[in-house]
């Protein structure tokens, strides 16, 4: 199974439901105080999660 993310890469998934309990912890993280890059961080990480949420409801 594969993604791609937001730069173009293709990143092969191959525990689907590690991948996206992964995903879902990355998106909502953030420094104390917030920096900057937080905000691209946590955009890279729920199109991740999104994508994989979608390849999940595509196999089951």
């Amino acid at each position: 199974m594969k993604i791609t993310d937001l730069n173009g890469l293709e990143i092969t998934v191959t525990d689907l439901d590690k991948a996206i309990q992964q995903a879902e912890l990355f998106k909502d993280m953030h420094h104390v105080p917030p920096v900057p890059y937080d905000k691209v961080r946590q955009k890279y990480w729920t199109d991740v999660y999104n994508k994989l949420l979608e390849l999940k409801s595509k196999i089951s």
